[in-house]
């Protein structure tokens, strides 16, 4: 791997300053750093790795709890903040996260170069197809896009045909939505006339939210639908922010906004970073984003640690191979083997064919077994089904039952998929 000092020393210098901001305003992380050792003249990046312990999502619940209802992880006074949002849940409900001006406008900062790097300027008409809750969701795309000038249309509280009609009528160019609602959408514009589709303007789709983004079968189906659109891939959390963007010479894969966050991959039993190519779990540090920040946050993200050297670029940046893999928490062992929803998708997703799928996770006498029903094309063979189920046994060594459902049968979603479903 090339020498990346510049990148590491820029990351140290607002590493320091975060941690002085933290040492005289911040009530949730001035004991930690002070037992783990750590001032705002910190040694290295090693240094901090080594001694200041990870923070967990429970750590945030319970200081919630605690110091209800925003915490004690708040660098400034409370009346300078002015935004705020959260988590769409946990076991205990959601988290709030609140943030001042100038650290919302940090995150905003990030969404330019999401932007940047699939090539949107600042002419581009961008549509965003989501409900606007309270979740940070794609509130930082919109309002980075009004803030780049360029023209945002929002799409909440609109049905699915209504915002498709609103791309025609104000010639949206960019589309900002799940992977989920992304093949939502386009199974209904498949569905409008020649005539009809030669009204459209949609160039490029920028998916975030979950999973799927940086799977080829995904991406494949979702610029299929939409005849031929680019798909770029993104993620986030409402408690870091917006984290990565995907390179155009590096598809399939997310780099991070090293500008704003310190990034390291984890082995999840020895808690040691893992070396390029290696799987692990996602721990980050915001940089920027200081009146709510987070130190050697847990994600619960698995991915694989990378690296890449865009062209003309003097060192390499940190990357996820392969986009987010999972969630360390979602993996399920079948018969002896470790299977995760993103792996099932994978291969569903490569039968063109399969419209909507669902997967059934039960439990039989202390074993998880595993159902898939999918709802297929007008154009599928009567064997899609035995189809599906020998792909599954040829990954996984594993016999999955798979049944065809009539259409329509499966539930449509318009945010996040819930097609895994524990009984």
């Amino acid at each position: 791997m090339s020498d990346r000092s510049l990148i590491e020393k820029q990351q140290l210098d607002k590493l320091r300053t975060l941690l002085g901001e933290l040492q005289e305003g911040n009530d949730f992380y001035r004991d930690r750093l002070a037992k783990a050792g750590l001032a705002d003249d910190l040694e290295s990046l090693d240094t901090f790795r080594e001694k200041m312990p990870f923070t967990s999502k429970m750590d945030l619940v319970w200081d919630r709890e605690e110091f209800a209802p925003y915490g004690s992880n708040l660098t400034y006074p409370i009346e300078t903040y002015s935004r705020f949002c959260q988590s769409s849940g946990t076991t205990r409900g959601p988290l709030p996260s609140l943030d001042t001006s100038e650290s919302w406008s940090a995150m905003l900062d990030c969404w330019d170069e999401v932007y940047d790097a699939a090539g949107i300027g600042t002419r581009e008409v961008i549509f965003f197809a989501f409900s606007f809750g309270p979740f940070l969701g794609f509130w930082t795309a919109f309002e980075s896009a009004t803030r780049r000038r360029n023209l945002s249309i929002p799409g909440g509280g609109l049905s699915s045909k209504a915002r498709l009609q609103a791309m025609v009528t104000h010639d949206a160019q960019v589309l900002c939505c799940t992977p989920t609602y992304a093949l939502r959408l386009g199974e209904l514009f498949s569905e409008t006339t020649d005539e009809e589709v030669g009204r459209y303007r949609l160039q490029k789709i920028i998916v975030a939210g979950e999973p799927g983004g940086s799977l080829p079968e995904v991406r494949q189906r979702i610029s299929d639908l939409w005849k031929g659109a680019e798909v770029f891939d993104h993620h986030g959390m409402t408690e870091v922010g917006p984290v990565t963007f995907e390179h155009q010479e590096k598809p399939l894969s997310l780099c991070v906004i090293e500008d704003a966050y310190l990034a390291e991959v984890i082995d999840r039993e020895t808690h040691l970073e893992v070396e390029p190519g290696q799987k692990g779990e996602l721990v980050l540090t915001t940089l920027t984003r200081t009146a709510c920040p987070l130190l050697r946050y847990r994600t619960g993200d698995l991915v694989e640690k990378g690296f890449f050297q865009p062209s003309g670029a003097s060192e390499p940046v940190f990357c996820l191979e392969g986009g987010i893999l999972g969630r360390v928490d979602e993996m399920v062992v079948i018969r002896g083997v470790n299977v995760y929803p993103t792996a099932v998708e994978k291969i569903i997703r490569g039968f063109p064919e399969v419209v909507e799928f669902q997967v059934l996770q039960t439990t039989r006498q202390s074993m998880a077994e595993l159902e898939v029903s999918i709802e297929a094309s007008p154009a599928a063979g009567p064997d899609l089904a035995d189809k599906v189920a020998r792909e599954l046994a040829d990954a996984f060594t594993l016999r999955i039952p798979v049944r065809l459902v009539e259409s329509g049968a499966l539930p449509r979603f318009e945010f996040k998929s819930k097609r895994w479903i524990k009984q």
